[in-house]
């Protein structure tokens, strides 16, 4: 026995289990696994050509060799299983064993009849690699001395094949895995490519100024780990936003999570915010992982965040301070790698005030701010709203081809808007449903229709619009927008009694060289240019 076993330590068996299992649950391939398996048993026993075989199909097929009997035609050696009935024993019983001379002779030959020209009666041993129910194939050990392996070392070399053949076995379920994450991975995107839409080009394609400085300062944030906080009315399209800053950031590949921080009763918000453990709460049968766990390597989007009450957003501070929280009924820290982006319609300055919301929160997610615009001051946008919602919309109603008229156009740019782009939606979803043409006039949709006031001298001036810190319009803006807001209440028209020049107390050619400059066409030319399909 002193012959053929190399004297081990415990310890040196611990760090070769250590070893094995980093391996298998590091990025390298199976052959580096099987490899460095083969290298540590030259420190258990000794061999002239040690060599691995895995089932395939029927076969046991070499996948690498290690000794000086070691050579590519060993490499290549393949063995039929019905061929060898002792190896099919082996693999059966789950057994190392140890053969003899005559084993070979009066049983079905050795493996390396042909590859090698070994002496009779030299000392060979087939040890099976399984873990569980699995059985990965075999190691065989061969030596040029005329002598039998002791029993004690083909104990101990079982073992050793225990050991390989559960890395492999962490291999196998850990690619298992990968794959089921890729295609999971694949499916959310599809999803949310589907309900989300392509918001990427409907932001930069935009006909609208200040939709397009947006869109610009988006990207540039996109490409940061910073918070943003989105703010604008409802139906502005907020998630749409927070769904192409992900996109655009170096996470695009990683989880985008939502939470609507309104839509969630305030008894389980934290629990669907951190997760909780098993027993926390009535009802909680489980460990559950919350949305930060859900998010982390991605982006976490929290809608309608003016709404979470007081007392959760002390714990959401923290999380976004040190990245770490602890789930309901857990004593135990959790850390999350999680970019955070939040969206409200609330006044959060007010909110402040009125004590509602934390202000060392709101400087925390206020650090880069994006206010998008309501609809009726971006009416140059219609056209490509819709094409681009009526697109979005074929793919749930399959009513392809649909269009809205200059017609329909007209008459949706009377209106107020003020569910803005999704009131938009659903009035193109009823009119796409309710018309049994492909063409949208204004007969298609029921918003009501604004008639024009005249301007009275007497009447008070309004009061000019609230603006947050740091979102003051310019003066081009303003009178930018005001035009806009006439325009649509005449319907597009520029000349005559109750026209835009008449109600805006200029020449009609005044007007058109101010409309010019401020980047401001006629609806009627949007329609007859409309933008490139898809954008």
């Amino acid at each position: 026995m002193a012959d053929d076993i190399v004297a081990v330590t415990r310890a040196d068996w611990r760090g070769e289990a250590r070893d094995l299992i980093e391996l298998a649950t590091s990025e390298r391939p199976v052959a580096e696994l099987l490899r460095r398996g083969l290298e540590w048993l030259t420190r258990v026993v000794r061999f002239d050509l040690a060599t691995l075989f895995l089932l395939r199909e029927g076969k046991l097929v070499a996948v690498v060799a290690r000794g000086p009997l070691a050579s590519e035609r060993v490499r290549r050696h393949e063995l039929r299983l019905a061929d060898f009935p002792s190896l099919r024993q082996a693999l059966e019983t789950r057994r190392a064993r140890a053969f003899t001379d005559e084993d070979h002779s009066h049983g079905d030959g050795d493996p390396f009849d042909g590859v090698l020209d070994l002496p009779p009666g030299h000392s060979c041993m087939v040890v099976p690699l399984c873990a569980a129910e699995r059985c990965y194939g075999l190691l065989t050990l061969d030596r040029t001395e005329c002598e039998t392996y002791p029993q004690s070392v083909v104990d101990l070399v079982e073992v050793y094949g225990q050991m390989l053949a559960t890395s492999l076995q962490e291999v196998e379920q850990k690619s298992t895995l990968e794959r089921l994450h890729q295609r999971e991975h694949e499916h959310a995107r599809l999803l949310e490519s589907q309900l989300g839409g392509d918001e990427v080009g409907v932001l930069e394609t935009s006909r609208s100024p200040v939709v397009r400085e947006l869109a610009m300062r988006a990207r540039q944030v996109a490409e940061t780990e910073t918070p943003v906080l989105l703010l604008g009315e409802t139906g502005t399209g907020k998630e749409r936003l927070a769904r192409a800053v992900h996109r655009w950031s170096t996470r695009a590949e990683a989880p985008f999570v939502t939470l609507n921080c309104a839509a969630i009763p305030e008894g389980l918000l934290e629990s669907e915010l951190f997760g909780h453990v098993k027993g926390a709460f009535t009802g909680a049968t489980k460990d559950r992982a919350g949305r930060f766990q859900m998010a982390h390597g991605g982006t976490l989007f929290l809608d309608e965040v003016g709404e979470m009450p007081v007392e959760l957003q002390a714990k959401l501070l923290r999380a976004l301070q040190e990245k770490t929280f602890e789930p309901v009924g857990s004593d135990k820290t959790v850390r999350a790698d999680v970019r955070i982006l939040a969206a409200t319609h609330v006044d959060l300055r007010q909110a402040i005030s009125q004590r509602r919301f934390r202000e060392d929160l709101y400087y925390r997610l206020s650090v880069f701010p994006l206010r998008l615009p309501p609809l009726r001051e971006r009416l140059e946008d219609l056209p490509l709203l819709c094409a681009f919602l009526l697109e979005e919309q074929a793919r749930r109603t399959a009513r392809r081809g649909m269009k809205v008229t200059p017609e329909g156009l007209v008459r949706l740019a009377t209106y107020d808007w003020p569910g803005n782009i999704r009131e938009l939606a659903n009035a193109l979803e009823r009119a796409t449903i309710l018309s049994r043409k492909r063409e949208l006039g204004a007969e298609a949709f029921d918003v009501p229709v604004r008639a024009p006031e005249p301007k009275r001298p007497s009447e008070p001036a309004p009061a000019p619009e609230s603006v947050e810190e740091g979102s003051v319009a310019t003066l081009e803006e303003v009178q930018r927008q005001h035009i806009l807001r006439v325009l649509a209440r005449t319907q597009g028209r520029l000349y005559g009694p109750g026209g835009a020049a008449a109600l805006l107390g200029l020449k009609p050619s005044t007007l058109q060289s101010r409309m010019k400059k401020l980047g401001i066409m006629r609806l009627e030319q949007y329609v007859a240019n409309p933008p490139p399909s898809g954008k």
